[in-house]
């Protein structure tokens, strides 16, 4: 039994794998459209590919450097091993390649979903949706099958091979070289992440700027030089970025839950680890759910509701993964179990996990409302566009602010319940919960940069008004689905850093962070700085490589004649050159923040004080990524609503008026936003949590050796009350297993 519940695992990984590319292959054998088509799709591409191997060429560099220090640092302690390197070097591979895999079929599904909203709507919404799922279903198959094929491995070669228990210290040193998988991918995610968003609102701002603010020409006319390398940016920030982003959130979540498992000594069919196997069973039954959930994405005519396809899809596999997971928990655990002297029932942490579903549910709710068209907080800024460009920023700014409190308090919530039902396991395992349907929420992010490249070969090509009408349709939906998918992501952030944080405490031998103490209180605040200043880099970084941008579009304007008369082509690829060499240059300094002030602040003032630090970066990133990244969602919406006309005190008013253009100040803006720093700000906090975990053992404030003879002995005493020469004395029979 535990032997088929062990493969299981990789194994429901590679169906994920194996349907993702039955999906891959359907979206290639769709119709590609006319000659012209095709060559843009084929710009896009060729400039996203670029980009990757740039990047990959430095990340290279960075993998082979980290995995010798790992290796070398796998031989100082007990509870890691030199292979930690090459756990770190595969969870690297891998969430490079599920970006990879993403843009890929992106690039192939934009041109065909153009082709397919000449005929209709729904055949559009079903190609570019399917092109996502192709994504989602990449990323959580190697998430899975890299977790359970690397914990089998480790298992076998600890903890069996030694013939130890589950709760030793074998188990831990298996779990802390599974943890080296989850650093390399949550690495090569962050740098991914910034640098693909650098790369796309450097080139969505110049050619914003001066596309469409000083030359007055749609957003995606070809004669704009920075339109190819806009669209570009969406598949390279998006995409690939937005891949590696949620694969690493995928494997932090289910690795933290594992961590927090090998804490409770479970009677079970499983040898005792089925605590630890539970996120992984979850995540892998999650991708059969999810692909179950895709069938009901399709709308009846052009008249259908895009949202609504969409969000009946999420919900299917949310109820279809919350009623196989009481199934899975009756069958795997056993009734009784407890976590550092907190005890639960198995049924406590069924009612975890459907917390960590709701509360997943109600975060993408809360963020749609605050982001989609048509709801209070879009039509707020809408509003203020009408008295210029200075009070669409203010409104902005406030729908950002105020975004934030549902949702925290909707978070602290979830937290606290799932405390209550199963302590810091019960947090674990509802971010676990919440995770399992992530091929199912990627699958919805994906196919909002589909959509709009969709509609920017529509616009390029100059193709009929109703096929840029069904592309909009899509791409504004797109918008809203991208904000939600990054409030599902920064709220599963928040669960699994938390898990991660319970996980450090305990690897690291503190019973506690005191924030009483002047050096703890200290650490506390440099962590609530991080966020800012890691912010502050991504959104110069963006601002610095606009300016590049803008310089170069209007060079060209300027020194190529015809341009504005379709007689010239643009010179793409200058400004595919620009974004390319920025974002790699710009993010490397966010980059190591992130990775070095762990180590630091570790090894110099001790793992207390570290908690402190990583307890601010949690709060403090948390709140700027909700912030930012619907703020910049409200304001992209803003701007869109314009396009079909909107009423502003009983006058319509449509592209090109004046609020439309102070909308236009406001989405360029929120660009780097929602799409830099905001969604950063979730592989920031996690990847600073995981660090930690990495050097927990280094820095221990225990005897590793004390405390797992003591983990390993019970003691047993019974009293018996015995009659001695005529009296009652009470006499202790004290028993010690090992």
């Amino acid at each position: 039994m535990e032997l088929a519940l062990i493969y299981m695992v990789p194994a429901l990984g590679l169906v994920g794998l194996l349907a993702m590319a039955v999906k891959s292959a359907w979206v290639t054998k769709q119709a590609t459209g006319d000659k012209n088509m095709v060559e843009l799709s084929g710009y896009i591409a060729d400039g996203a590919m670029a980009f990757l191997k740039a990047e990959w060429k430095v990340l290279g560099y960075f993998a082979v450097i980290a995995g010798i220090v790992l290796a070398w640092s796998g031989t100082l302690v007990e509870t890691s091993s030199p292979v930690i390197a090459i756990s770190f070097l595969i969870g690297a591979f891998f969430s490079a390649l599920a970006g990879y895999i993403g843009m890929k079929i992106a690039t192939k599904a934009n041109v065909r979903t153009t082709q397919a909203a000449r005929t209709s709507l729904k055949h559009a919404l079903k190609v570019s949706f399917t092109g996502g799922s192709v994504m989602g279903l990449g990323v959580a198959g190697l998430a899975v099958l890299g977790l359970g094929a690397l914990f089998i491995v480790f298992y076998q070669l600890y903890v069996v091979s030694a013939g130890a228990g589950v709760n030793g210290l074998e188990m831990e040193k298996a779990l802390e070289v599974l943890a080296g998988f989850s650093l390399g991918a949550e690495s090569i995610a962050l740098f991914a992440r910034v640098g693909g968003g650098i790369y796309t609102k450097a080139a969505d701002v110049g050619a914003d700027l001066v596309g469409k603010v000083e030359a007055g020409i749609p957003e995606d006319d070809v004669r704009n030089p920075a339109t190819i390398a806009d669209n570009v940016g969406d598949n390279v920030g998006d995409v690939a970025g937005m891949g590696a982003d949620l694969f690493g959130s995928y494997v932090a979540t289910i690795l933290a839950t594992m961590v927090l498992g090998r804490e409770i000594v479970s009677v079970d069919n499983f040898g005792g680890i089925a605590p630890i196997l539970l996120p992984m069973v979850l995540a892998g039954l999650g991708i059969i759910f999810s692909i179950m959930g895709m069938a009901f994405v399709t709308i009846k005519d052009d008249k259908g509701d895009v949202q609504k396809a969409l969000n009946m899809g999420n919900w299917s596999s949310i109820v279809f993964t919350g009623i196989a997971s009481f199934f899975i928990v009756k069958h795997m655990l056993p009734e009784t179990l407890s976590i550092r002297g907190y005890e639960f029932t198995n049924m406590d942490v069924f009612y975890a996990i459907i917390l960590g579903l709701v509360v997943g549910t109600l975060m993408s709710i809360i963020t749609e409302y605050y982001t989609a068209m048509g709801k209070r907080p879009v039509l707020s800024i809408i509003k203020q566009s009408a008295t210029g460009h200075a009070t669409n920023i203010i409104g902005g700014l406030s729908v950002g602010m105020e975004s934030t409190v549902l949702p925290i308090l909707v978070l602290a919530g979830g937290i606290y319940g799932a405390y209550e039902f199963a302590g810091l396991y019960g947090v674990a395992i509802a971010a676990a919960g919440m995770m399992a349907t992530t091929a199912m929420q990627l699958a919805i992010d994906a196919f909002g940069p589909i959509a709009d490249n969709a509609g920017g070969i529509a616009e390029m090509s100059q193709l009929p008004e109703e096929v840029r009408g069904r592309t909009d349709i899509l791409d504004a939906v797109g918008n809203t689905t991208a904000a939600t998918g990054k409030g599902f992501a920064i709220a599963s952030a928040a669960l699994t850093s938390l898990a991660l944080f319970a996980a450090f405490v305990g690897i690291a031998g503190i019973d506690a962070i005191d924030i009483y103490k002047a050096d703890v209180l200290a650490g506390l605040f440099v962590g609530g700085m991080i966020p800012f200043i890691f912010s502050s880099l991504a959104i110069a970084a963006v601002g610095r490589a606009a300016m590049d941008m803008v310089n170069e579009v209007r060079r060209q304007f300027r020194e190529i004649p015809g341009i504005m008369e379709y007689k010239a082509k643009p010179e793409y690829e200058k400004c595919v050159e620009i974004s390319t060499k920025a974002s790699i240059r710009e993010m490397i300094a966010p980059g190591a923040i992130a990775l070095i002030s762990p180590l630091i602040v570790g090894f110099a003032f001790g793992p207390e004080v570290l908690g402190g630090m990583l307890a601010g970066v949690t709060v403090s990133g948390v709140l700027m990524g909700m912030f930012q990244s619907n703020a910049g969602g409200a304001w992209d919406n803003a701007k869109k609503s314009f396009e079909k006309g909107v009423m502003i005190n009983g006058e319509m008013f449509y592209k090109k008026s004046e609020p439309h253009k102070a909308s236009v100040t406001g989405d360029t803006v929120g660009d780097p936003f929602k799409d830099t720093s905001g969604p950063s700000m979730n592989i920031l906090i996690k990847l600073m949590s995981i660090v930690a975990l990495v050097i927990a053992p280094h820095i221990s404030e225990k005897d590793h050796s004390a405390i797992a003879d003591a983990e390993m002995i019970k003691k047993e005493v019974k009293k018996e009350i015995q009659i001695i020469d005529g009296k009652k004395v009470e006499t202790e029979t004290i028993t010690i297993t090992k």
